[in-house]
């Protein structure tokens, strides 16, 4: 379960990625947008509509058969293709699925994997989890599911995942290859509760300054967001990175207890209001523990909703800096209502409004399709490279509690803009990494040959110091050239920096999980470097 395969990538590919992750990006916000616990009501179909009428005349005399539930489950899309783009219909087979990360945890054995030269390979065992129970290790080869093969075979990710999830408390028998082992043997793991981390992060970048990467707002962010205070605090704490790029989201309430953390008594957080819903403001509660905590926050093109709601409050409240580039400009409010087969709708319901009283929401009158295509719209105006091309609204003028003054009309702007970073790029550094995922696939060929000199490492900087030895660029490019792609001297030298740092990082994920891959590929992250000096 290699959650952050995709989202590792390099940002020197930001560019690239803006055209590809804009088309994607609308089932991430289907997942993830912002609803409101608690707000969840059953509703029972209107009896006697037209709809109705119309489904029973097909279902009882359509001259032959039909299947009347699927007509129906088709139609439900249609019904909604011209609402805005974040009302939306879950089938009551994806509300498991649409759901795990805003409950914190599914039914697993405990492993991240990744799908290398056909066979499914152990990244890392959970620490405390059934397949670490079960004596799997890390770099183990799973050969069979139960009975099914997985080796060799045309599976995507997804339905591997499918295979090794399923109700806790249930066993499945995994077949392993282990390098050193002669024969490959059989391990029963009895799936457990998995939890899901939506704080990715949390380490010190000096002395005095620490970063948290919050990853989405789930019902335990909040809890995991306080543990990460309270152990960088010890550590010396006096500033705080809080790095909201690529969230999209979650559970409201859970960024609004966190945004309170950091606020006196009585400021606005924010407020909502809709055709059927009064205004209901949000206000700090004044027992927040780092009300006086030096704070900067960062966001990016795919920090959306809840993300967007933690940024804008700190901004509007003159509490911290914003750091990056502008938001993705998501500001409506969502009440999941389940229906009586356990499907559920997201109704839009209100809007978000910021304490200067703008609105984060972007324009969505020109239909679903330019909505999400806004991304790459800015990536052609050159939004990404360059603050002076950004056009504000001059209607759409606020000011902070402060005075500054701030912008409505879709997303939050930063007070400090970081254009993404493309040093460094050159078409090997595409081949290598994002076209072939050679790169990543060297470090499992790296980590296959050294896995034993490695146990012993405790934390990132010992990491680094026992990769000094090696020329891990030179050693990339020969595994390259065997795998079909060939040496480009001109390309390693523009692009040695990236690439060794990016390498150094996916060892580090290997050896540490995140504590192991952030902290090295911060090393070359502008943003953060931006954001230290504010």
């Amino acid at each position: 379960m290699y959650r952050n395969k995709w989202r590792t990538i390099l940002l020197p590919f930001a560019l690239a990625l803006a055209m590809v992750l804009g088309m994607v990006i609308n089932s991430w916000l289907t997942r993830r947008q912002a609803v409101v616990p608690g707000n969840q009501h059953t509703f029972a179909p209107a009896q006697g509509s037209k709809l109705d009428l119309i489904l029973n005349m097909i279902n009882y005399s359509y001259v032959d058969t039909v299947d009347a539930k699927k007509i129906e489950e088709d139609a439900i899309p249609q019904i909604l293709k011209d609402l805005d783009p974040h009302t939306v219909y879950i089938p009551a087979k994806d509300m498991q699925r649409v759901n795990e990360d805003m409950v914190g945890n599914f039914g697993g054995i405990g492993v991240q994997f990744y799908k290398y030269l056909d066979t499914v390979t152990v990244v890392k065992v959970v620490p405390g989890g059934p397949a670490e129970k079960a004596r799997l290790q890390d770099g183990d080869r799973i050969v069979k599911v139960g009975d099914s093969i997985v080796a060799g075979k045309n599976l995507n990710t997804d339905a591997i995942m499918k295979m090794m999830r399923g109700e806790i408390g249930t066993n499945v028998e995994l077949t392993i290859v282990r390098r050193g082992e002669s024969e490959p043997f059989v391990r029963r793991v009895t799936r457990g509760s998995i939890p899901i981390k939506s704080v990715e992060v949390a380490y010190m970048l000096d002395d005095t300054t620490g970063l948290v990467k919050v990853r989405t707002f789930g019902m335990n962010t909040y809890e995991e967001f306080m543990q990460a205070l309270e152990k960088l605090s010890a550590q010396g704490m006096r500033k705080v990175i809080v790095d909201l790029r690529q969230n999209e989201g979650g559970v409201l309430p859970i960024a609004i207890r966190m945004i309170n953390e950091f606020l006196p008594e009585g400021k606005l957080i924010l407020y909502t209001q809709g055709k059927a819903s009064p205004r209901m403001d949000y206000n700090s509660n004044g027992r927040g523990k780092y009300q006086d905590l030096a704070l900067t926050v960062l966001i990016d093109e795919f920090s959306a909703s809840a993300s967007e709601i933690f940024a804008g409050a700190i901004q509007d409240n003159d509490r911290g800096t914003i750091v990056g580039r502008r938001s993705f400009g998501k500001g409506l409010v969502q009440e999941q209502r389940l229906l009586p087969d356990g499907s559920a709708l997201r109704l839009t319901v209100a809007r978000y409004y910021i304490p200067s009283g703008r609105s984060i929401q972007k324009p969505y009158d020109q239909g679903k399709e330019k909505y999400y295509e806004d991304i790459m719209v800015r990536l052609r105006h050159g939004e990404f490279g360059e603050k002076d091309s950004i056009r504000f609204d001059e209607n759409l003028k606020f000011k902070t509690v402060g005075g500054r003054t701030v912008y409505g009309g879709g997303g939050v702007m930063p007070d400090v803009f970081v254009p993404a970073d493309t040093s460094g790029y050159s078409e090997y550094l595409v081949k290598v990494n994002r076209l072939s995922q050679i790169l990543y696939e060297y470090t499992f060929d790296f980590m296959d040959r050294h896995r034993s000199e490695m146990k012993d490492i405790k934390d990132y900087k010992q990491l680094l110091k026992y990769l000094e030895k090696f020329d891990l660029v030179n050693e990339m490019a020969d595994y390259a050239a065997k795998r079909g792609v060939k040496r480009d001297a001109k390309g390693i030298r523009t692009s040695r920096a990236v690439i060794d740092n990016t390498i150094k990082a996916f060892i580090g994920r290997h050896v540490l999980d995140d504590e192991g891959f952030y902290p090295i590929y911060h090393l070359e992250d502008e943003t953060v470097k931006e954001a230290v000096k504010e």
